[in-house]
């Protein structure tokens, strides 16, 4: 290389490096910080390339041989867009602290196209996300900070642990509600991830629970979310939004004056101020007398309303098996104007007596009905090779189909091609995402 060509190199060189020094003290001289821009615009409108990492590949190479396993690797490299049938429950919340900004921002990356911020409000009437009105003690680092732990409906109570056994006499204990601290204090928490250790008897053994399937990897910076908050990244992540209303653990009306009407109104007011349109938002509840108030009051979000079926547990007799006892059934259901219905998995799945997996008696009859259905919670469980002698939940109507961690593959391709599902619910978003992406779905 001769002396010319050297000095037009280290000259462009420099020049380069000039524009990006201009350009970072542009962005900090506005008040833009570098780390947040990174977060939020490089994925704004679903512009960043979506990240699945290896567990999706780690599952599909898990299966038992066959067709579908042959066909989800087929498509190993095929590019990674999000899609709407991916929902992230409580954003990412198998290794991420659930409802925080980084939940939701690890969500987006991995392709979820909705996402879930459940709602509760504070003891200012404030709304927020969080999956329950009373699991501060569990989520945040509440019980650390004297002046708010004091505030909590109940307060740490330590483990009795008999001296001679080590036995478990009477569990640690706590309780803290959105509702005992105003907005301006929950702002100050931090989340963690949901979990607590019954043996403790210190509050930093309490907080020290989280399952050896998940991780505190993730935990150190768990940033708290307002209602209005998650929307506005929502809008800036280019996601739809699926807001849980959820059932209050205090008397309603609030402080004598705010009703349940009005709390379901005050969610949908927090769309209507952002200027979302209404069809990207699935407002969820599983007070059926929420989804008709939406249903007959704000019908442009409520013809999309999801009611989330919890009648296993809430009904007396309840049999999924049996249509009888289904009140109401799903015609009825769906002439009250309901058009979506979200029972968990295991009420839409069953098997036959070869073990194969199939879709149940109450998914047959919810499609019949015309009833859409989304389900919950994939990517919840834990390591599945053990899940029969768990009796884990969200599998126990399909246990002893289930064998290994592959096997989730299997029972989402049964729910989306043969129940025919619009979503699912995942703690793990890319999971899902991988399945969308290789059978085309949007």
């Amino acid at each position: 290389m001769n002396h010319q060509k050297i000095v037009t190199a280290l000259s462009t060189c420099i020049l380069l490096l000039l524009s990006f020094v201009n350009a970072i003290y542009a962005e900090t001289s506005s008040g833009i910080d570098m780390h947040e821009n990174f977060s939020t615009s490089s994925i704004k409108k679903g512009k960043m390339k979506i990240q699945l990492g290896p567990r999706p590949f780690f599952l599909v190479n898990d299966m038992d041989e066959g067709a579908l396993k042959n066909k989800l690797l087929a498509c190993e490299k095929k590019p990674s867009k999000k899609s709407d049938f991916s929902i992230g429950h409580r954003g990412a919340a198998l290794q991420f602290p659930e409802h925080t900004r980084e939940s939701y921002l690890a969500a987006a990356r991995m392709g979820a196209g909705i996402i879930e911020c459940d709602v509760t409000f504070t003891q200012d009437e404030e709304l927020v996300c969080r999956h329950s009105q009373c699991d501060l003690h569990t989520t945040t680092n509440i019980l650390t900070i004297p002046e708010l732990a004091e505030k909590c409906s109940e307060s740490f109570t330590p483990a009795e642990i008999d001296p001679v056994t080590g036995e478990v006499i009477r569990p640690a204990t706590a309780r803290c509600c959105t509702s005992d601290i105003t907005l301006t204090e929950f702002k100050t928490l931090t989340g963690k991830m949901d979990a607590s250790n019954p043996r403790a008897t210190t509050i930093e053994e309490y907080l020290d629970g989280t399952p050896s399937w998940r991780t505190d990897l993730y935990a150190g910076k768990g940033t708290l979310m307002t209602h209005k908050e998650s929307i506005e990244l929502f809008k800036q992540l280019g996601v739809k939004m699926t807001p849980e209303l959820k059932s209050a653990s205090v008397t309603m009306p609030f402080q004598g004056h705010f009703s349940q009407q009005d709390y379901a109104q005050k969610m949908i007011n927090e769309y209507r101020e952002a200027d979302v349109n209404p069809a990207n938002v699935y407002p969820q509840s599983f007070n059926r007398n929420d989804i008709l108030y939406w249903i007959q009051n704000e019908p442009d979000f409520g013809k999309q309303a999801v009611y989330l079926d919890d009648r296993y547990e809430t009904l007396p007799g309840f049999d999924h098996t049996n249509p009888a006892t289904w009140k109401p059934g799903m015609e009825q259901l769906a002439a009250e104007g309901i058009q979506i219905i979200a029972p968990p998995i295991p009420l839409l799945l069953t098997t036959e007596r070869n073990g194969r997996i199939i879709p149940s008696a109450y998914a047959t009859a919810a499609r019949e009905a015309g009833l859409d259905i989304i389900t919950w919670t994939l990517e919840r469980s834990g390591p599945l090779a053990k899940v029969a002698e768990k009796n884990d939940f969200y599998y126990q109507s399909i246990k002893n189909a289930i064998n290994n961690d592959g096997d989730v593959y299997t029972v989402l391709d049964v729910l989306a091609r043969q129940v025919g599902i619009l979503g699912m619910f995942s703690d793990w978003p890319a999971t899902t995402t991988y399945y969308a992406n290789c059978m085309n779905i949007q």
